[in-house]
């Protein structure tokens, strides 16, 4: 079986411990958007123990906060799919007003252009504010 997040990295690691990493994803739509991903290949949030669970969401609530204070966006939206790739993950994605597809989800269909945002040093500025936030 071929996954992609047990082949590659999945973006930039920002952090990673034995059970999970913390990637920032490349995407320019949606500067510091990031990833947590288990390391390990399991498909669903109820494969893992009670403890392995508060493991993993201490990791997702700690790059919300870390997104929160570097970029100050409108909002933040936490997802979970897993359709496309059945490998656990969650998905950290800082959103505006005027971003492209504002107020429906990033993986729908565009609304509008969205504004360049300033990227330079987006992942020392993250990392940084995940070693005050983890």
């Amino acid at each position: 079986m071929t996954c992609e997040l047990c082949d590659h990295a999945g973006g930039e690691i920002l952090w990673q411990d034995r059970q999970c990493r913390i990637v920032l994803v490349a995407d320019p739509d949606y500067p510091g958007f990031c990833r947590v991903i288990w390391n390990q290949h399991i498909k669903e949030m109820n494969d893992l123990t009670a403890t392995e669970r508060l493991h993993l969401m201490s990791r997702v609530f700690a790059v919300e906060r870390a997104v929160q204070q570097s970029l100050a966006p409108d909002k933040i939206n936490l997802a979970s799919l897993g359709n496309v790739v059945p490998h656990l993950h969650w998905h950290i994605v800082p959103r505006y007003r005027d971003d492209r597809h504002f107020p429906n989800p990033i993986w729908g269909t565009a609304l509008r252009e969205g504004r360049p945002r300033p990227t330079a040093d987006l992942a020392k500025t993250l990392r940084e504010a995940l070693e005050n936030a983890l």
